[in-house]
């Protein structure tokens, strides 16, 4: 059979498949936002030093905190009392119970590493205002763990070590060439270093702490994209990720004493990390897998995978192996389940549930699974998406829908649990995710395909998102919206003022709308990939005239169309002027303009009560221009 023919097949089973959907109707009980708000938001995992208890943040108070719980499973104990802040916990200490954790100002993204003592008492290691840190990991001995942070100069992360028992922490790496920090080996002699040039090609430097040398270990031609994976835990041996005479990631190793490049594995997919358990007994890898994730975990000492535990309507992810290798902590996640924490005996081979986050309100019967689909754009590339179709739409009736875009660029839309989106289609809305060009997970040429494109070819990829709604036969041509967060909210702008008359309606959240600003004020602690941005998104010193003509602001005068802008005051990679300006210029037009700030966000809303409102907002206002 032809590919010419399979893929004739191929779409019109997609388009039979959809249009036989129209048929079933099954009546559900909507919920309001507060019942979906209810259901808990957990992540991260950190076992304690006698695997008793597993640590992770849930935002069960309102506000994300730490807790604790038994591995042998029991209700979770909070540890942390944050009214203001959300808290992320980092770790258990290696060999007792207090423990690290990162918190930020308002959502400013300025975090600082705290430490928690036994007794409650709280500390700010790494203190200092307009001082970032972020967590990197714990040394092999135990003794002291490693973090970045832009105390010596605002735009240059350097590299730190903090011993544990004083707290004290010394310098180990000037960074002043711009690279991202990639890890130390456990004999604490190489640091794994990389250096991004564009956001299609870095390289990988071997840095040797004791002689200062440092070693250019991926030498190559053209853009070849290279990222670090982890040492050996031996420390003879570098791994990383590249896409090397391949479309996807794969998974190399460098002997760092025979200079020798080894091909470890590869995928259909982008393989997205792979990492061994302490003592190297297992290895676990991560691959995306068409918009979801596939875990393989290979045992090393019997070179057999591990087979795990089967969730036929959800994904493992976060997968975390305890210091002796016994147990896995790990989530799992679905369309129409939200995380839960699990924890796996690789002995017995049996595995817990620990957490039940989903309210005893909520039916998940009456939730909706996303189905991947795929459709052709205007040029004929083949573009993926995720489709979510009520269950209540009746023979005959035709439904309003959104066409929603990810964030970036470069983001990837993916199955697993959205409040946002169950609610809204609790709401009787037709809701495809789109995956535009440009989106990762779908190769390095489809990557590239919006690289100083943005807002016009990738733009279209979302009009014709649309057209395909409307050939589904249950969705109304004059009824379909569309709204995203970040690069997903200047996509809404760029939609209403440059396809002004191909959506009923936009909801754009921190998006933005003035590009020459954005790429001009780009926060201090990105320094590093600066010149990468500069390359896909262009440069605000010699690409000025592109960068207007792709700028909504700059063309707010053609927006007709109803908006909704929301934007977390504190934001510091969409300025809140981004959205001051355009409400400002839309409403100029006589259009109708929603404009709602939260004095204590930042990119993106992380307080339930907040995202109570995001959510209850977003559904007026579309139910007041689309039904």
């Amino acid at each position: 059979m032809s590919k010419k023919l399979s893929t004739i097949l191929l779409v019109t089973f997609i388009f039979y498949g959809l249009s036989c959907q129209t048929l079933e109707h099954k009546k559900v009980k909507q919920y309001t936002i507060e019942q979906f708000m209810d259901i808990i938001s957990i992540r991260g995992s950190s076992f304690s030093h006698d695997e008793k208890n597993i640590l992770f943040s849930s935002n069960e108070s309102g506000i994300y905190n730490a807790y604790t719980i038994p591995v042998k499973g029991g209700k979770p104990t909070q540890i942390t009392d944050s009214k203001e802040e959300p808290i992320w916990a980092i770790s258990f200490l290696p060999k007792d119970n207090r423990i690290l954790f990162r918190s930020d100002k308002g959502g400013n993204e300025i975090g600082h590493i705290f430490f928690r003592d036994i007794d409650g008492t709280i500390k700010d290691l790494t203190p200092g205002n307009d001082l970032r840190s972020v967590f990197y990991g714990w040394s092999y001995d135990e003794q002291s763990f490693f973090f970045v942070s832009n105390k010596r100069d605002r735009n240059s992360m350097d590299v730190y070590e903090m011993n544990i028992a004083d707290f004290t922490g010394k310098m180990i790496y000037q960074n002043d060439r711009g690279f991202d920090f990639g890890g130390i080996s456990n004999d604490k002699k190489y640091m794994a270093l990389v250096k991004p040039i564009t956001t299609n090609n870095a390289d990988v430097y071997l840095y040797n702490l004791s002689t200062k040398e440092l070693k250019h270990i991926t030498p190559h031609e053209g853009e070849i994209y290279y990222y670090i994976s982890g040492f050996s835990v031996d420390s003879k041996s570098l791994y990383y990720l590249t896409d090397e005479n391949h479309e996807f990631t794969h998974l190399k190793r460098y002997d760092i004493n025979t200079q020798e490049h080894v091909e470890v594995k590869q995928a259909d997919w982008d393989i997205m990390y792979a990492y061994f358990s302490r003592n190297g007994k297992y290895r676990v890898i991560g691959i995306n897998n068409d918009a979801r994730t596939k875990i393989e975990v290979y045992d090393t000492t019997t070179e057999q995978y591990v087979e795990l535990p089967k969730f036929p309507d959800a994904d493992i992810t976060s997968i975390n192996i305890s210091k002796s290798e016994e147990l896995m902590a790990f989530y799992v996640n679905g369309s129409r389940s939200p995380d839960n924490l699990f924890v796996y005996n690789f002995n017995t081979k049996k595995y817990r549930q620990l957490t039940d986050t989903m309210n005893p309100e909520i039916n998940a019967d009456n939730l909706v699974d996303g189905q991947i689909v795929r459709y052709r754009s205007f040029d004929d590339l083949e573009i993926p998406a995720i489709l979510y179709k009520p269950h209540d739409i009746r023979p005959g009736r035709k439904a309003p829908a959104l066409v929603a875009v990810h964030g970036g660029p470069g983001g990837q839309s993916r199955i697993g649990y959205s409040p946002r989106i169950q609610y809204l289609v609790n709401h009787g809305y037709v809701i495809i995710k789109v995956n535009n060009r440009g989106s990762s997970g779908y190769g390095k040429t489809f990557f590239r395909l919006d690289d100083m494109k943005h807002g016009e070819d990738d733009l279209d990829d979302c009009v014709e998102a649309k057209k395909f709604l409307i050939s589904t036969g249950y969705v109304d041509e004059h009824k379909i919206g569309i709204f995203g967060s970040s690069y997903g909210g200047y996509m809404v702008l760029a939609a209403l003022a440059f396809r002004p008359d191909e959506f009923t309606a936009g909801v754009d959240l921190y998006g933005i709308s003035n590009w020459v600003r954005t790429l001009e004020n780009i926060p201090p602690w990105w320094e590093a990939f600066k010149e990468a941005i500069y390359t896909e998104m262009g440069n605000p010193e010699t690409d000025k005239e592109y960068l207007y003509r792709i700028s909504p602001l700059f063309h707010a005068n053609n927006i007709r169309k109803p908006l909704m802008v929301l934007q977390g005051a504190n934001d510091p990679r969409v300025l809140k002027k981004e959205s001051d300006d355009i409400v400002e210029a839309v409403r100029k037009n006589n259009v109708s303009v929603k404009y709602i700030v939260f004095e204590d966000e930042g990119h993106g809303f992380r307080k339930k009560e907040n995202e109570i409102r995001v959510h209850k907002e977003i559904l007026k206002f579309l139910d007041e221009h689309l039904k």
